[in-house]
């Protein structure tokens, strides 16, 4: 790893953490984001757009990032043709990891920032095999279960405190209640279809 990347990963991962109430306003954040990257993108690249995470829950408190998953249809296409529409837009642009902090699989990750310089998107691209779908059953169960909702907003408080500057291990703590409910999820999913 080369040391601007280094440096560029030892800062987004030590921005502060700070978990707040939802906002009604964040499903109209995700719907001009995705708005946005249908006509800025190759339409051929890209498929469905879906809003996920803790901002697409009604009621969640979360960071106030909207995460957005999209489907493409190449990685190496997205390499080659969305990373140069997106960088000069001033998204920062990461071939990240999806599990963990080094290994494959790997997927092309954005984080869109507002004139302050605080995050507000995170736009994951994915292919239509990738594991990361799976996020989708974690977001309709706890729109579908409020107690498991407000679990998991007390554990995203106490490790937002806990490690307020330190994404990495905020992140590593919550894994586990994300594993076992999205495994949960899309057996409760999956078995009635």
């Amino acid at each position: 790893m080369d040391d601007n990347l280094r440096k560029r990963i030892e800062k987004v991962v030590k921005e502060e953490i700070s978990i707040v109430p939802y906002d009604p306003i964040w499903p109209e954040m995700f719907k001009e984001e995705s708005e946005f990257l249908r006509k800025k993108l190759p339409k051929k690249l890209i498929k469905r757009i879906e809003h996920f995470g803790s901002t697409a829950v009604p009621g969640l408190f979360a960071k106030p990032i909207i995460d957005i998953l999209v489907e493409v249809t190449s990685l190496k296409k997205t390499k080659e043709e969305i990373v140069p529409i997106l960088e000069p837009e001033e998204y920062e642009y990461f071939w990240r990891p999806a599990f963990g902090d080094s290994g494959p699989p790997y997927y092309a990750w954005f984080i869109k920032r507002n004139s302050k310089g605080k995050r507000t998107h995170h736009i994951h691209m994915v292919e239509a095999d990738s594991q990361l779908w799976d996020r989708l059953y974690f977001r309709d169960y706890l729109k579908e279960f409020p107690q498991t909702a407000a679990r998991y907003t007390k554990l995203k408080i106490e490790l937002s405190k806990k490690h307020s500057k330190d994404r990495v291990k905020y992140t590593e703590e919550k894994s586990e209640f994300i594993i076992e409910t999205t495994k949960k999820a899309k057996k409760y999913y999956t078995s009635k279809t």
